[in-house]
């Protein structure tokens, strides 16, 4: 077994995730997975079970039974990459848009660096996003530029979806707690591990929009982000937070 696994939530995504297992498989040092359906009506899961069988050991495959969102479908797989035993838990999407070679530099940045969270970033060296209309690509630029100033979060892409969590961040954090489920969820958890003291870095790579399946952003995920924020940052002015030693 390897000391890493990558979770991949998926709803219809039948067109990429044969293509993105197989990359992810393909990667070394090795990489295993774990898949969190949510009661995908295309046949997503089905074609997971056959992945399961053509890479025994290599896939592990969370079923549930409808669209619960982002946020619970990565808390139902952080628990189980801890009870599997995993040092390295890193969430990924399923069509492309985060590339599988960046994932041995996240690792990297954790293993060798000394990183806590690292955080695949599309803002960390200038905007790499590529085939977004310009419109998406400053809201979500001004976005992450909103999180910093109301919360003092030191990271350029707070809602970043590529990312490294070592094994003790997950240990440590309240994931009973966790409250959002969209990109206030990404959010969220990156507010949390600098809250506690862990050290974070952001690992710079280009985003690319999805060629194949729908897109999952709604302008109700990109509302809670926006009052998330806030009350986030009110919540944290009462709170008292174990110290991990490397609050910046």
């Amino acid at each position: 077994m390897s000391d890493s696994v990558v979770i991949i939530p998926t709803y219809n995504e039948k067109e990429n995730i044969r293509a993105i297992t197989e990359a992810v498989l393909a990667l070394e040092p090795l990489f295993d997975i774990l898949v969190i359906d949510d009661g995908s009506p295309d046949g997503t899961a089905d074609i997971v079970r056959v992945l399961q069988k053509e890479h025994p050991g290599r896939i592990q495959m969370i079923e549930r039974s409808g669209k619960l969102g982002l946020g619970t479908a990565y808390l139902t797989g952080f628990k189980k990459a801890l009870e599997s035993g995993y040092e390295y838990i890193f969430e990924m999407d399923a069509d492309f848009s985060h590339n599988p070679a960046d994932l041995p530099a996240l690792r990297k940045a954790c293993a060798a660096d000394g990183a806590d969270v690292a955080v695949g970033s599309r803002y960390v060296t200038g905007v790499n996003v590529v085939n977004w209309p310009m419109g998406r690509v400053l809201m979500s630029y001004y976005a992450s530029a909103y999180v910093r100033f109301v919360t003092g979060l030191p990271v350029r892409d707070t809602t970043a979806g590529f990312v490294c969590y070592t094994r003790r961040v997950l240990e440590a954090l309240p994931l009973d707690k966790v409250r959002f489920k969209g990109y206030a969820f990404q959010i969220e958890m990156k507010f949390t591990a600098y809250k506690y003291g862990f050290k974070i870095k952001e690992v710079p790579i280009v985003f690319v929009n999805r060629v194949l399946g729908e897109s999952k952003m709604s302008s109700g995920i990109f509302s809670e982000a926006v009052l998330g924020v806030v009350k986030l940052k009110i919540a944290s002015l009462f709170k008292k937070y174990p110290d991990y030693g490397n609050r910046q």
